[in-house]
């Protein structure tokens, strides 16, 4: 594992955290932070006197990130980690041991991740698998290589970046969907079980975010012109940069995340931007048979859009998989 790290001085890095490991100074590790709401989190917490350290595989991008923090008068280390390879997890483990100088992280941001969108019937068993590595795998194999310490301490947190989509399912993103509930789940479960170690476990869930995200996900689909469904992509698509277009930024997540950070006692789950609350609400009290009906509207899965006799292939063609973003 190749790393990099800020300028910061020793003396800066050893200095005493809070007692209460939330505050200014506290120690505050970020999976994915080379790009949409991994990167805008890790300069809105190091403005604020976090001590940040900011992960990604692309050190490139780290580089500028670190850049970045300091033209606005911020600083943060940066380590080379990605989240699928447990050489680098464990590496990036005994960095963090170093930069803390043994006292371990008091916050772990679970951030990394990418989508993988697309007709179920035509996503491929390597690809589904990658998706899992990453948002699944990658997320609980980095949580596991740093929860030792803080259950020791009797103090720390995790906080999971999940999304809308963990809680309720949209067209042509089962694959992404599913490893948002996993990560629902796990979360659930690992605050019931960490919770008397003093440990906190919170997820955030953003709606509709103006990143980059999206792009990178539906570059998969950009060869799938015969797919039985590529008129419904095709007009899916359309609608999904209109809805981007007027999507909030991602320092609202990053701002929810702090929220998350500053808490005596954080909440089990934070959405941002506040108002896609409304949405959850509606499907909470809507009847399946008429949601269904929605989102197939709503996904161009009815009438002229899609033709039955366009049937998939036995065997789905690969799609072309997009590289994760800030994994």
């Amino acid at each position: 594992m190749s790393t990099s790290s800020t300028a910061r001085t020793s003396s800066a890095r050893t200095a005493a955290t809070s007692s209460s490991g939330r505050g200014a100074g506290a120690w505050v590790l970020i999976t994915g932070a080379t790009a949409g709401i991994g990167r805008t989190t890790a300069l809105h917490l190091a403005r604020a006197g976090y001590r940040v350290i900011a992960t990604g595989r692309k050190v490139h991008e780290l580089e500028a990130l670190a850049t970045e923090a300091r033209a606005a008068g911020a600083d943060l280390d940066t380590l080379s980690l990605d989240v699928t390879s447990a050489s680098s997890i464990a590496a990036a483990a005994s960095a963090v041991d170093t930069l803390t100088g043994g006292a371990g992280l008091d916050v772990l941001v679970n951030n990394a991740g990418f989508g993988l969108i697309g007709p179920l019937v035509e996503v491929d068993d390597a690809g589904l698998r990658r998706q899992y590595d990453t948002n699944v795998f990658g997320l609980m194999a980095v949580t596991r290589a740093f929860l030792p310490t803080m259950m020791a301490r009797r103090r720390g947190r995790v906080i999971n970046v999940s999304s809308v989509g963990g809680r309720m399912t949209f067209p042509f993103m089962g694959a992404y969907n599913s490893t948002k509930y996993a990560v629902e789940s796990l979360s659930d479960a690992l605050r019931f079980e960490l919770r008397p170690f003093g440990v906190d476990v919170v997820l955030i869930e953003p709606g509709v975010i103006r990143t980059n995200f999206t792009d990178t996900a539906m570059g998969g689909l950009d060869a799938s012109t015969s797919s039985a469904y590529a008129a419904s992509l095709r007009k899916a698509d359309q609608l999904r940069a209109r809805m981007e277009a007027t999507a909030v930024g991602p320092e609202h997540v990053a701002r929810a995340i702090t929220r998350a950070i500053r808490a005596r006692r954080p909440s089990a789950r934070y959405i941002a931007p506040r108002r896609t609350a409304l949405v959850l609400a509606a499907k909470a009290v809507t009847p399946t048979r008429v949601w269904d009906w929605s989102m197939r509207q709503f996904s161009f899965l009815a009438g002229k859009h899609v033709h039955a006799a366009l049937a998939p292939t036995p065997t789905p063609a690969r799609l072309d998989q997009p590289n994760p973003t800030g994994a």
